[in-house]
């Protein structure tokens, strides 16, 4: 007759057969230990990826660097154009209410209609000059502005084609 097993009857019993079976388990697991070497070749392999790997990411970490060291020049002379170009705007404007005062010191001046039209047309004529002088000052500074904040960019972009290069 085959012999059945029994279903325990208490917790302490449920208890026993659970730890019973995870001892047999365990045993049995222990058994199927590998004591395989792993070939050295891979162990190579392994450890030529993991250095290629990490060569790989200390020269993306130092583009990284250079590019972020770039923004932050191209930034800084951006602000610093910024600046320039307020401070042009305002010299500008307050050359022309330099002028506007003076033309107006000349119109109190006049004492005949005919002094007033002749002030008044070289004035005209004057400050067309004038400010196609000054949209010439305000070109030339936008320019150098532009120059300015992008050549730390372009720096940074030739090195890293050439970096590129000697790399391929």
């Amino acid at each position: 007759m085959a012999q059945t097993s029994k279903l325990p009857q208490t917790p302490m019993e449920a208890l026993e057969k659970v730890t019973e079976s995870f001892e047999t388990a365990a045993k049995e697991f222990e058994a199927l230990k590998f004591d395989a070497q792993v070939p050295e070749s891979v162990r190579a392999m392994a450890e030529n990826t993991v250095n290629q790997t990490r060569e790989a990411y200390e020269r993306g970490k130092e583009a990284l660097d250079e590019s972020i060291d770039a923004l932050e020049r191209s930034f800084d002379a951006a602000g610093q154009g910024a600046t320039a170009f307020n401070r042009k705007l305002i010299d500008i404007a307050q050359r022309n209410l330099n002028s506007g005062f003076d033309f107006a010191k000349s119109l109190a001046g006049a004492k005949t209609f005919a002094e007033i039209m002749e002030l008044q047309s070289a004035f005209i004529r004057n400050q067309f000059e004038v400010f196609a002088s000054q949209a010439a000052e305000v070109q030339e500074l936008t320019k150098k502005i532009a120059t300015d904040a992008s050549e730390p960019l372009k720096d940074q972009m030739t090195k890293s084609f050439e970096a590129a290069r000697k790399a391929s």
